[in-house]
């Protein structure tokens, strides 16, 4: 073969000799603002909007997952002393205040733009399009994806006639074109696509708006008790960024009683909670005391808050005293449950009364049963052989320096132990209605009662009624976009030579359209049968 010919496949990209060498081609360079014009093309595009929404769903996950600061301060004390290693990444991660952290904050408002940027345009175009007449009829239907013809005798005008009221009737946008009737529908289907993302948007707005002029705070209460709806009330409080005291309504919530129902029947089961119930007494400023029920999946209404039950456990009742009987501490303390039959432990610190300053370590056994090396562990949630184990120290506090301590941690490194695992004494153990003495001629102490205590968290968020209803113009708008099919028909009169004319039926689908042929076919026979009723 002579590589001198030409190939029968000619390359149009070739070089040949003695061609003058092609000029490189190079893109044009974009200043800053091309590259910012560009940027927010991409923020802006649709595909930016689904990404960033799937990704907050995704970062959401760890709030879900690990207790938070601002509706579960005590569950993430407890989780920081059980998970100590791990604790300190999650911490250096902002992993325990989730939804307030830098990262999620920053996709949340990159979704914002997205989604503001996204809906402008569209909604523009979209009005243009309500407002513009449908489109002139093609010249070839039969190039359509759903096509029928139909002959008749009937007069152009009359079938004209028929065709765009029965459009009309079938709440088509419908426009003459000389010999052809153009009809479209469907429009509802943008609307509800640029409802749901203007309601993603208002979800997003009233979220944000209310994190900022809402609360969250906690309170424990035990039974006989009452919290005050008071800043100085709350153990621990979360106020959004615009607030005031004056968003506090008074009001006044008094736990009458707490009752827990435990399974006893199904071994498998054996002493899990089946029901909790708190009876509370509730006072609004000016008003009438009204008893109510708290339950876990039925919060508290009031003064513009909601209450929910967030937990429960035991307040034992110690009474210390000193070598003369005056008593130097009574009250009830919370104790956090360790496990889920309530086995359960507590901190109390007394620096004022007695000789010295005494700081106690007490664990609560519920159900008290002996184990093989010694210890004591709880069978069961519920009093039924109750015992409280008492731990001594004493020493410096820490509390004179007027700086902030954890009620529910107790640090023992400038204290001296004097009754417990390490001292001379073993640890007291109480029994309800029981005195012990104290170490060293301190005093005495006394466990009274253990009533009951219950975790109070509680929200206002003034944006609830408003991130209701563009939830639910969520879900109608989402419907809609998904149900309602955008689609353009055609009728048009094509003369006969013999007198009759042949009528075209044609119908193209914006999108999915499943029923697009048999709609054409259901038009083309009603019109037939109209025309056939007026000849």
């Amino acid at each position: 073969m002579d590589s001198s010919r030409p190939s029968d496949h000619y390359d149009a990209d070739a070089v040949l000799p003695g061609d003058p060498a092609p000029e490189k081609i190079t893109q044009p360079k974009l200043n800053a603002v091309g590259y910012l014009r560009f940027f927010w093309r991409q923020l802006t595009s649709m595909r930016t909007a689904l990404f960033l929404l799937l990704l907050l769903a995704i970062a959401a996950i760890p709030g879900s997952l690990v207790p938070q600061v601002s509706s579960d301060p005590n569950g993430v004390i407890q989780y920081k002393a059980a998970n100590p290693e791990i604790s300190e990444v999650l911490d250096a991660l902002g992993v325990f205040s989730t939804y307030t952290s830098v990262w999620f904050s920053a996709i949340y408002l990159l979704l914002f733009i997205s989604l503001i940027g996204c809906v402008i345009p569209r909604t523009k175009h979209h009005f243009d399009a309500l407002r513009a007449r449908p489109p002139k009829t093609p010249a070839d239907l039969s190039r359509m994806s759903a096509f029928e013809t139909r002959e008749t005798t009937a007069d152009a005008e009359l079938a004209l006639d028929q065709a765009e009221r029965l459009l009309r009737s079938q709440r088509y946008r419908v426009q003459r074109y000389g010999q052809s009737v153009s009809a479209e529908r469907g429009y509802l289907r943008e609307t509800g696509n640029l409802v749901f993302h203007t309601a993603l948007i208002g979800v997003l707005l009233a979220v944000g708006i209310g994190g900022g002029f809402g609360y969250s705070g906690q309170r424990v209460v035990v039974e006989g008790q009452a919290f005050v709806n008071s800043l100085a009330s709350y153990d621990s409080f979360n106020p959004g960024r615009f607030f005031t005291d004056s968003a506090l309504t008074p009001y006044r919530i008094q736990l009458d009683s707490f009752e827990a129902t435990y399974e006893e029947e199904n071994f498998k089961a054996y002493g899990q909670p089946t029901d909790y119930v708190a009876t509370v007494t509730t006072t609004l400023r000016g008003g009438e005391s009204e008893q109510h029920r708290i339950k876990v999946n039925e919060p508290l209404s009031i003064g513009g808050t909601t209450a929910y039950l967030l937990g429960n456990g035991y307040a034992p009742l110690l009474v210390f005293r000193d070598p003369e009987g005056t008593a130097v501490f009574s009250q009830p303390v919370a104790f956090l449950p360790l496990d889920q039959n309530l086995f359960s432990r507590g901190i109390i610190k007394i620096p004022d009364g007695l000789d010295e300053q005494v700081g106690v370590q007490a664990l609560l056994y519920p159900t008290t049963f002996p184990l093989a090396n010694g210890t004591f562990t709880s069978s069961h949630p519920d009093l039924r052989d109750p015992t409280v184990s008492l731990e001594v120290y004493v020493g410096d506090l820490g509390l004179d320096g007027g700086q902030a301590t954890n009620a529910y941690s107790l640090n023992t490194d400038e204290l001296t132990q004097v009754a417990g695992r390490d001292a001379p004494q073993e640890s007291i153990r109480l029994a309800p209605g029981e005195t012990a003495d104290l170490p060293n001629g301190l005093g005495t102490v006394e466990l009274v009662d253990i009533p009951r205590f219950v975790s109070l968290d509680i929200h206002h968020d003034p944006s609830q009624f408003w991130v209701g209803l563009f939830a639910v113009l969520v879900v109608a708008g989402l419907v809609s976009s998904l149900f309602v099919a955008r689609r353009r028909v055609w009728v048009k009169v094509v003369p006969g030579a013999d007198g009759t004319i042949t009528l075209q039926y044609a119908g193209l689908a914006r999108g999915d359209d499943p029923r697009l042929e048999q709609a054409v076919t259901d038009l083309a026979e009603r019109h037939n049968e109209r025309l056939k009723v007026d000849e």
